[in-house]
């Protein structure tokens, strides 16, 4: 019996990324649940993006729910919402059970998410021009106020993905992590043809796009990495060079973690039953931006400190 549980216990575990980028609430909460319903699947032959998909449809009900100014209506909502991610964490505990990647299922995974929170965005901007005399004399406000928002919501949950993957790398190696160059995005690109490959070449163009914006943003790191490879290119970097980066980069996952769905639910959740949402998009512009711009100045500076290691010869030169 205990030899059983502790095989489940390995496979749950196996289900994770990994307990460095794990957050408090998802590993009590939504991995636990995630895991059941990844074995459930499995049973059944559904894929992860099937999964995926019943996540969207879900997501999009709860957002539809939250346009209503009732109480328990907006409840029903937020547990439909709460349903949505554990088929969002279930998703990738399957695709990790059963090896089942794809960069289509990557790309689905992200856009899962903002789907639904386009949703909550209407939803919010036409419940407040019904229920708030300002928003009704000022109808535009509440709408820049939700594209704003938008914008910001998907560059926030961009780069705390991307952190996350950068200390992946480092963590667990390539095979552990999705992280991609965007050079060689571009090469497979041009090496595939639009005919015969439409959706797969469409999701490849959308991917490079967004990975293209993550680098952008991180001109340090790119330094880094390419540091990297011109001191180890047979890609075997010193453990001694990953544990010090795990060490300095560990203590920001925290700000991924805060970035990515939980705690934006909560206030979501707060804003809503307190009858005032729009106080959610305030939330995202003040709180989630300043944990953003802290997160990527820190980042940055860690990665000028090991490329200065390198050229110094810290770490050999491979």
């Amino acid at each position: 019996m205990s030899d059983k549980k502790q095989q489940l216990s390995g496979s749950y575990r196996d289900s994770l990324k990994s307990l460095d980028t794990e957050e408090g609430i998802d590993l009590a909460f939504y991995r636990p649940i995630g895991y059941m319903w990844a074995k459930l699947a499995r049973r059944a032959g559904i894929t992860p993006n099937a999964i995926t998909i019943a996540s969207i449809f879900l997501g999009v009900g709860a957002g539809v729910l939250m346009y209503f100014n009732i109480y328990w209506v907006n409840v029903a909502g937020m547990l439909l919402l709460v349903w949505a991610n554990s088929f969002d964490s279930a998703d990738g505990q399957l695709a990790r059970m059963t090896h089942n990647y794809s960069r289509i299922g990557r790309i689905l995974d992200g856009l899962s998410g903002d789907i639904w929170f386009a949703t909550i965005y209407v939803a919010i901007c036409l419940r407040e021009n019904v229920t708030s005399v300002f928003f009704m004399s000022h109808p535009c406000v509440i709408w820049i106020m939700a594209g704003v928002t938008g914008m910001c919501h998907a560059r926030q949950a961009a780069m705390a993905d991307y952190y996350r993957q950068f200390h992946l790398y480092f963590l667990k190696g390539e095979e552990g992590s999705e992280l991609e160059r965007v050079s060689e995005l571009r090469s497979k690109l041009a090496a595939m043809p639009w005919k015969g490959n439409f959706w797969k070449k469409l999701s490849l163009v959308v991917y490079t796009g967004y990975t293209a914006r993550q680098e952008s943003a991180t001109p340090k790191m790119q330094r880094l990495r390419q540091e990297l490879e011109a001191r180890f290119p047979d890609g075997k970097i010193p453990q001694s060079f990953r544990d010090d980066f795990r060490q300095r980069s560990l203590p920001l996952m925290k700000y991924t973690n805060i970035l990515s769905f939980n705690w934006r639910t909560i206030a979501l959740f707060a804003a809503l039953l307190v009858g005032m949402p729009w106080l959610y998009f305030a939330f995202e512009l003040t709180v989630l931006n300043l944990l953003l711009v802290m997160m990527v100045v820190r980042h940055e500076r860690i990665c000028e400190w090991f490329v200065k290691c390198l050229e110094e010869g810290k770490y050999g030169r491979g």
